[in-house]
């Protein structure tokens, strides 16, 4: 297959990700689809049934183009269970030991061997589902509590490795942007410019509610939140230092120009930020922007501020239609269509044959925590409670996970989706089974859908990525698909060839907008109040 691969002409690929994915055993099909106990009901967990995964095929005509690599980061958050729940309790699992840190650096170093472009953890601040509920399901499955602080974390992994990116994910109401900006630059400056930040605006009112707010935003008031978070950061970040502003010359006694180091006189309905910025200008300056939103205004927001989307859409067709529009959106903010990249996540499932693919994962369902895949998927109501899994999608009404349910609307068009369907896709829609060889025709065709790069999804740390190392990584650095040494510079650099941010980005409107600029906060409200009338 990877000599038909290289060539030209049509081939039949056995993608398990094009329509629907493995099948669930029917008794946590049932468990995800049809209980209307709330989530956090606490049920036997494991059910051990196994089955025959699931394969469709589809067949693609590929016409010959030059051939484009495909990025690959590790998908990770720094708790117990993360996406696949149950796993934990697998032999092989060692994601148990997250609190010690050279759990991360050895994965680390695995991922940095292998050349995956990235390390990308996530995180929360808060529990899912309802915030007034019993909580003890998410504590029995280790559900992301205890999790720990993945920025933190970074500084230890920055100084253990040389090129792979690290990507912290951070809400925009869970600090002052000044302080969260200067954290990233610091970080930006240990790595030597391999820092990602993912822009979240939460989903949990309980994570609204660990920092003095009365419950979760309205959806798109998040969004209008986010956009004041990222403008404050943009100014600091891009415009309050001039190049060329650090001197550090010793004979001359002369360590940086103030004439080049500019206040900057924010102020918004949210905050009041003077400035200067503190720290000198990293690698980077900004640090590469990665988001998660597939919701209207998620969209909107990437299309306008993100060089790097996230996806977990459930069919290539569905992920295309979501690229295509992010992409024209952005053309419409005056950026590149390619300014930004798409990178899809998925979870797999390797065997030397199909059959031991099949095998393996039954036995990864052996381990399949029904109750946690329920939990995780919890959708509440604008008054924060749990919808029970029955309901029927035309009956949601939330703030929360928009982006989801219009992905499982276009998936599922035979019926009407329900609640359950979300922890159901969780594990179907986006795991791939098979050889080296099956997989890496599955990623062509993902990448034919406009997909740049993949999130890696683990069921067990180390093991998931090692086995991806060890037998995927091959076959597609035989394709042309996968990069076989890395490329010098920041992650950026690595990404789009260059340090900074796009001239087309929006913070780049504040390179050396502050010269010349306000001395004053009377200066500066004069100067936007004659900005106002005009």
């Amino acid at each position: 297959m990877s000599g038909d691969a290289l060539g030209g002409g049509p081939r039949t690929l056995r993608e398990q990700c094009s329509g629907r994915g493995p099948s669930l055993p029917d008794s946590h099909r049932a468990h995800l689809l049809h209980t209307t106990d709330s989530p956090t009901a606490h049920t036997h967990r494991t059910a051990h049934t196994t089955h025959p995964a699931q394969e469709c095929l589809m067949t693609v005509d590929t016409t010959p183009t030059p051939r484009k690599r495909l990025f690959f980061n590790a998908f990770v958050m720094n708790t117990t269970s993360h996406i696949h729940h149950g796993q934990w309790r697998r032999p092989d699992a060692q994601q148990h030991n997250f609190n010690d840190v050279e759990t991360w650096i050895d994965l680390a170093r695995i991922l940095e061997e292998a050349k995956f472009d990235s390390m990308f953890f996530a995180d929360v601040v808060g529990l899912y589902g309802d915030a007034e509920a019993d909580y003890s399901v998410y504590v029995d499955e280790g559900l992301q509590i205890p999790s720990n602080d993945p920025a933190v974390l970074v500084g230890a992994l920055a100084s253990h490795t040389r090129h792979i990116g690290l990507a912290v994910t951070s809400n925009v109401f869970q600090q002052h942007p000044t302080n969260f900006a200067r954290q990233l630059t610091t970080l930006d400056h240990i790595s030597k410019g391999r820092i990602a930040w993912n822009i979240v605006t939460g989903t949990q009112d309980n994570g609204y509610r660990n920092f003095g707010y009365q419950a979760l935003e309205d959806h798109s008031e998040r969004y209008r939140w986010a956009d004041e978070f990222v403008d404050v950061t943009y100014k600091l970040w891009e415009g309050s230092w001039d190049d060329g502003a650090l001197i550090q010359d010793k004979a001359g006694s002369r360590h940086a120009d103030p004439s080049k180091i500019h206040k900057i006189f924010h102020s918004s309905p949210r905050y009041r930020v003077e400035g200067p910025f503190l720290p000198a200008p990293s690698p980077q300056r900004t640090p590469l922007l990665f988001q998660a939103g597939s919701s209207g205004p998620g969209r909107d927001f990437a299309a306008r501020n993100a060089e790097a989307v996230f996806l977990i859409a459930p069919t290539p067709e569905i992920a295309r239609q979501q690229i295509e529009e992010t992409r024209a959106l952005a053309v419409s903010y005056g950026r590149d269509p390619h300014d930004i990249t798409f990178h899809q996540g998925l979870s797999f499932v390797i065997g030397d044959t199909e059959e031991e693919a099949r095998e393996k994962f039954a036995w990864y369902q052996q381990y399949v925590s029904s109750d946690g895949y329920a939990a995780h998927s919890a959708i509440v109501d604008k008054a924060g409670r749990v919808y029970p899994a029955d309901t029927p999608l035309s009956r949601i009404d939330t703030n929360t996970a928009k982006g989801f349910l219009e992905h499982l609307r276009k998936h599922i068009t035979d019926r009407e989706p329900t609640v359950g369907d979300l922890a159901v896709q969780r594990l179907e829609d986006t795991v791939i089974v098979g050889t080296p060889e099956q997989i890496a025709d599955a990623l062509e065709v993902w990448q034919a859908a406009g997909v740049d790069g993949i999130n890696v999804i683990n069921w067990v740390i180390p093991g998931s990525f090692q086995e991806f190392a060890d037998k995927v990584l091959p076959v597609l650095r035989e394709r042309g698909l996968a990069q076989s040494e890395y490329g010098e510079g920041t992650l950026r650099r690595k990404l789009f060839g260059q340090d900074r941010l796009s001239e087309r980005h929006p913070a780049a409107r504040y390179r050396g907008a502050f010269t010349g600029g306000p001395r004053s906060w009377a200066e500066a409200e004069q100067a936007a109040a004659l900005t106002s009338t005009h």
